[in-house]
Order: C-alpha cells, then sequence, then structure tokens
C-alpha cells in the first residue's frame, strides 16, 4: 500500500507541472553584432538577465529575475543596419544599435535617406557609449586618419553601423573609399587579416576592450590611432551624434597613454508592435538588482548599464512600456 506521503508527493508535483504548462511562453530573439564584437557578449548577458523560462524558481528564491516565461535569446547578425531591417521584417523582436543608425531609420534620414523610414522603432533603452577604433598595424606609418589614404583598410562589412560612421570619418579627413585600398571585414576577419599582414587599419564602432583586438594586441604590435582634430570639430558640428571619448590607457597591450576619439550610443531597440506589458517587464528586468550584478561581473561596459544611463540621449520614442517603466521610475517627466 502506498503512504500517504507519496501520494502528498504526487499531488505536489501534479500541481507544479500543471503550473509550469499553464505558463506561457514567449520568444524574445535579440540581434546583436559578430561574435568577436561587444554587441555579441552585451546581448547574451541582457538575454540571461530578462529569461525566466516556464518552472523556473522564482528570482526571490534563487531564480532567474527575468520575466516570467520569456525565454529570450542573443542572435548573432551583421550589427546595427541588418538588427533595425530584421525588427521592420519581424525575423526579431528587439536587437542592438548605434544611437545614430535607429535615428536615421526611425527618421528615414541620413543612411535611410531614398528608402522607407523605419517608423515603428522604438527605444528600450540606452546601454552604454560605443567607441570608434582605428587599429593600425605599428609599423604601418599611421598617425591620424588623413595617414590612412592608400592603404588597406577594412571598414567592416555592409549592414553595419561601423562602414557607415567609417565613411563619415574619411569624409571629414577629406578622403573616400577610393581614396583607400577598402576591405569590408567582420572584426575578427580584419583581426585575422592584419596578423597575416594583409591588412594596414581597420575601423571598428564598439565598447572597449573589444576581445579580438585585445587579442590581436596580445600578439601583433599594433597603434590605436587618435580620431581628433579641427576635422573632428566640424564633424560633430554636423552630426550631433557623435560624442568626445577617450579609451584609456592599458586597455590594450602596448597602448601607452590615451587615445582621443569619438562614440556613439548603444542602444536596445524593438517595435512598436510589441505587447507594452511585455517590453514594460523586460525594462524592469533590467535593472533589477541581481541582474545588474550580472551585467557588471559579465562584461567591462556592463556596470554602465544603469537606469541613470537608460533615458540619455534617446534620439527616437520609447517603447509605450518601457517609457512606463520610466515614468513609474521618475526617470521621465
Amino acid at each position: 500500500m502506498k503512504s500517504r506521503a507519496w501520494f502528498a508527493a504526487c499531488a505536489v508535483a501534479a500541481f507544479f507541472g500543471q503550473a509550469a504548462a499553464a505558463q506561457e511562453t514567449t520568444f524574445f530573439r535579440i540581434g546583436t553584432g559578430g561574435t568577436a564584437g561587444t554587441y555579441y557578449p552585451i546581448g547574451g548577458l541582457i538575454a540571461a538577465a530578462i529569461s525566466s523560462p516556464p518552472g523556473s524558481r522564482g528570482c526571490e528564491d534563487g531564480g532567474p529575475c527575468g520575466v516570467p516565461g520569456l525565454v529570450a535569446t542573443a542572435v548573432a547578425s551583421t550589427g546595427s543596419v541588418g538588427n533595425v531591417s530584421a525588427i521592420d521584417g519581424g525575423t526579431i523582436e528587439a536587437g542592438l544599435s548605434q544611437s545614430d543608425i535607429a535615428y536615421w531609420a526611425q527618421t528615414g534620414t541620413g543612411l535611410w535617406e531614398g528608402r522607407p523610414a523605419v517608423g515603428k522603432l522604438r527605444l528600450i533603452a540606452n546601454l552604454y557609449p560605443e567607441s570608434i577604433h582605428l587599429v593600425a598595424r605599428a609599423d604601418a606609418g599611421i598617425a591620424s586618419v588623413a595617414d590612412l589614404r592608400g592603404k588597406r583598410v577594412s571598414l567592416d562589412e555592409p549592414g553595419s553601423g561601423t562602414l557607415v560612421d567609417a565613411r563619415i570619418i574619411l569624409d571629414a579627413f577629406g578622403l573616400s573609399e577610393a581614396d583607400v585600398q577598402p576591405e569590408y571585414l567582420r572584426l575578427d576577419q580584419a583581426a585575422a587579416r592584419m596578423r597575416e599582414g594583409g591588412l594596414d587599419a581597420f575601423f571598428f564602432v564598439g565598447g572597449y576592450p573589444a576581445g579580438a583586438i585585445a587579442e590581436l594586441a596580445s600578439q601583433h604590435p599594433v597603434a590605436l590611432v587618435p580620431i581628433a582634430g579641427p576635422e573632428v570639430e566640424r564633424l560633430r558640428s554636423t552630426y550631433s551624434f557623435f560624442a568626445d571619448d577617450s579609451v584609456p590607457a592599458g586597455t590594450y597591450e602596448g597602448q601607452a597613454t590615451d587615445v582621443a576619439t569619438l562614440s556613439v550610443g548603444a542602444q536596445l531597440v524593438t517595435g512598436a508592435d510589441q505587447p507594452e506589458a511585455l517590453i514594460h517587464d523586460i525594462t524592469r528586468a533590467l535593472y533589477d538588482r541581481n541582474n545588474q550584478r550580472l551585467f557588471t561581473a559579465g562584461h567591462a561596459k556592463g556596470s554602465m548599464i544603469t537606469l541613470e544611463n537608460a533615458t540619455r540621449g534617446a534620439g527616437i520614442p520609447f517603447h509605450p512600456g518601457a517609457e512606463r517603466f520610466y515614468r513609474e521610475a521618475d526617470m521621465l517627466e
């Protein structure tokens, strides 16, 4: 004869099984960037923070502190432009984007001039500043952007925000793609090509330290080239989304001094057609105390993903769910 304890255990198991089954699973894809850059690990941290699959223990019991029933995944992509286009096409639910790309896409200006605006693009959060890296072989004789003339330079792959910004910077210094020997390589490909001696310089936009650049600098003498001077001042008067920035000394091996550059904001964006309640809960989960510790421990830029930075430099409208959360948190009037 089976004991009362056995029947009790079966009843408890049945209860929790029904509860897990009853909880609807929501899948949420987040477009990131190439696996060697900053977007991919940051996207992975965000996906982990906002997820709480059916049947998980509650946050208060040591389980995930995400949105109940949500399963978020980080998807490797070509970067900002590709992510915005994928959100517009409905193949992902959210993505990481540079603030300039998001603004141009949502308003149909700049890069998006002449093509349909992504009018439904909405902001969830501003995350951290993205520094523009110009990395050169130490023996390539490149001390400024102007020295890129005639050199073998990777501008990043088509569809990336880096390519757009590289073109703007070249133009500011009186150069075009025709004045260099252009390549269109992902960060990891560019680093490998430089290591093999087939590339003089490459651009990358992302949070520092970027893993592929750190690895390259530890194996091969490279220089971080300043992006500074009167050309940059004129550039910023035209493109207000650029901010002055500096990569601190010691960020990469062999980098003895701070290097002046520019930055744009890294943002988490989505479509206006995503449910308000879902985006509200995702935004809340981003700033949960436990998830904030996850970000800080997970990446050098993670400590900058804070509520204080979330509404700075928005550029495009907030999603209603995110806007409601920020008003509740007294971050918006």
